[in-house]
């Protein structure tokens, strides 16, 4: 079976439709938020969570990564799983990083069967793309995440919800105690509609200032001594880059943002937390202080940088479904204009007012990308799972103008491919490509090419920067790929873009 991209897609799955039909959002089933009727929800022990809530082999449970590579709480309640000899368990967590390394073993003795995720790297990652989890993998958008938690196709027995503070009758929050994480958006579907929930925390308090998670929908809470290592949370680079041809790159983004007309007051954007991604905002920073603009909002993970420009009155709002950084959690605590969301608000495509609908641009990267645009974060080029969707798709169908930024060439690998190995998001949602060889606009968007008519900015077809990067490097081998599918990426309305393939044979 083949979706729009002629992308082949298991048995039992609905193939990609193109990004701008979402399936079925006429008869979108909305189950209802379930509440719980528990009076005493203090539980000594995960042990005595598993026992009152009968956890058994083959239920659901999942978790959110707002601790990112820091978090502890997934590995605890998996160990306890484990003892109990409990198999055949579906996973889904928001997503998955290196400290998750031990639910390897579990993968490969089958007391996890199936994940769905985000996002996953790590040695999970690697497990999973060589063959080890039993059942597919299902990737999934943050937004889409969301979405299928809401519309009951993710039905979740058990959330497990890592709150940095809670009192005893379950109320919680990310701001408060030695564990602060800043925003818990991605649990927030999870808490409403999981059949039951549990809170996690080593910070258990009498009262609560400020409420994130209502005690409505929580049936126990158990403390631990530490639910992970708050500077876990910044798990990879959230600096401007040194990297001059990074910093070239930023220059021409901004250059070309503020000739498209799009740094102008009351704009709004989403960047990445990557180095390029902070190097551009730097950039469109000066603009804005030269043309004394104020942007209205800036959404999506919220890092320090963002945080400064609030604070010096150059953004009006921030937008936040997960800090990226100690600064940002400390603003999130303090700072009346930066406002936390739930994944469903900042991204499900059945959401009315959802947030990257209201993005005039958003700036992303790519691991490939082929002459049609479509984009590839998931893998390596060799197939190795590396990242995923997350945001990725959300924001490119959301945003007025998408905007992909990348060296033209990584590790002496081409970055622009005739065909990708995995397809995260479809280039019919992606507008420019930014290298620092040259600009390629995506030929459906004739209303930005006319702007750019007399530009000075070296913008050319994107299979002219195909050519040019080969003058480097050759024309790449073919890699080997296997035949037998280990996951699917799933588009944000629950449909197929792609099938993810075991790791070749070297």
């Amino acid at each position: 079976m083949k979706n729009v991209l002629n992308r082949f897609v298991p048995r039992g799955y609905i193939p990609f439709q193109g990004s701008k039909t979402i399936i079925n959002s006429s008869k979108r089933k909305l189950i209802p938020e379930v509440y719980t009727s528990n009076a005493n929800k203090l539980c000594g022990s995960l042990a005595e969570v598993f026992d009152k809530l009968n956890i058994t082999d083959g239920m659901t449970l999942s978790f959110h990564h707002h601790l990112r590579n820091g978090d502890y709480c997934l590995n605890m309640v998996m160990q306890e799983a484990s003892k109990r000899g409990i198999k055949n368990l579906t996973l889904a967590p928001s997503s998955l990083f290196p400290v998750h390394a031990p639910l390897v073993p579990l993968i490969e003795n089958q007391t996890v069967t199936k994940i769905y995720t985000n996002y996953l790297n790590g040695p999970v990652a690697k497990a999973i793309s060589e063959g080890k989890l039993k059942e597919l993998l299902v990737m999934q958008t943050h937004g889409g995440r969301a979405r299928a938690i809401e519309a009951g196709e993710l039905s979740i027995d058990v959330a497990f919800v890592a709150a940095p503070a809670a009192d005893k009758k379950g109320n919680a929050n990310g701001v408060d105690g030695p564990s602060a994480c800043g925003a818990l958006g991605y649990a927030i579907p999870d808490v409403k509609y999981a059949k039951k929930v549990v809170i996690i925390t080593d910070n258990l308090v009498e009262n609560l200032d400020y409420i994130e998670i209502d005690e409505k929908y929580v049936d126990y809470v158990v403390v631990v001594d530490k639910i992970g290592e708050q500077s876990g949370i910044v798990s990879g680079t959230t600096k401007i880059t040194r990297d001059p041809v990074a910093l070239k790159i930023a220059r021409n983004t901004a250059q070309l943002l503020n000739e498209l007309g799009l740094i102008k007051n009351g704009f709004s954007l989403q960047t990445g937390a990557g180095g390029t991604s902070l190097a551009v905002a730097s950039e469109v920073k000066k603009i804005m202080l030269e043309k004394n603009i104020t942007a209205s909002f800036a959404s999506g993970g919220i890092t320090a940088y963002f945080v400064e420009m609030l604070e010096a009155g150059l953004i009006n709002e921030l937008w936040d479904v997960q800090c990226f950084d100690l600064e940002a959690v400390r603003s999130y605590k303090v700072n009346k204009k930066h406002y936390g969301m739930s994944s469903s608000k900042y991204a499900n495509p059945y959401e009315e007012d959802v947030v990257v609908n209201k993005l005039d641009f958003v700036i992303l990267g790519a691991t490939e990308i082929d002459l049609n645009f479509n984009v590839n974060v998931t893998t390596d080029s060799k197939g190795l799972l590396i990242g995923g969707s997350g945001g990725h798709s959300d924001t490119a169908a959301g945003a007025n103008v998408t905007i992909i930024t990348t060296p033209l060439i990584k590790s002496r690998i081409p970055i622009i491919k005739e065909e990708l190995t995995t397809i995260s998001t479809p280039g019919e949602d992606v507008d420019v490509l930014v290298t620092e060889r040259g600009i390629a606009i995506n030929p459906k968007r004739t209303d930005l090419l006319d702007k750019l008519q007399n530009s000075k900015l070296n913008i050319l077809p994107i299979e002219q920067l195909l050519e040019i990067s080969y003058q480097y490097t050759g024309i790449p081998e073919p890699i080997k790929k296997s035949d037998k599918v280990i996951g699917v990426v799933e588009y944000r309305d629950g449909t197929i873009i792609d099938s993810i393939y075991k790791l070749g044979e070297d």
